[in-house]
């Protein structure tokens, strides 16, 4: 079993930037694939990034391709998620999980509790 703790989530005006952490515990940090999804009010927790176990591949939604970067840390059992350029609609809570590399919610085995990211127009 994994343990994941977000951090780094505020207010931020549109067009700027965060840095998410989530900091891991329990099983060895580089036998597991990474992700971060978000929930926005009212909507479904959705995908955002996943990063392979020693970081090597990687993979977005759509909606943040060219905005957000997804990177890992194993030393320091850490993942970040480097958000530029925000807008109003990526407001959500900001959840790291620990599974396979995928994109799919289901098929990730642990979760932190989130981090709420509210981007103001």
């Amino acid at each position: 079993q994994v343990q994941l703790v977000e951090s780094g989530g505020g207010l931020v005006q549109a067009g700027g930037s965060l840095r998410l952490s989530c900091a891991a515990s329990g099983r060895t940090f580089s036998t597991y694939a990474m992700g971060w999804f978000r929930q926005a009010p009212g909507k479904e927790r959705e995908f955002v990034a996943t990063i392979s176990l020693h970081g090597g591949i990687t993979s977005y939604a759509d909606s943040v391709k060219g905005r957000f970067t997804i990177s890992r840390d194993n030393a320091k059992s850490t993942v970040y998620l480097q958000m530029n350029n925000l807008k109003p609609e990526d407001t959500a809570v900001y959840y790291c999980a620990a599974g396979p590399w995928t994109s799919q919610i289901a098929r990730m085995s642990d979760w932190g509790k989130g981090t709420l990211v509210t981007v103001s127009s």
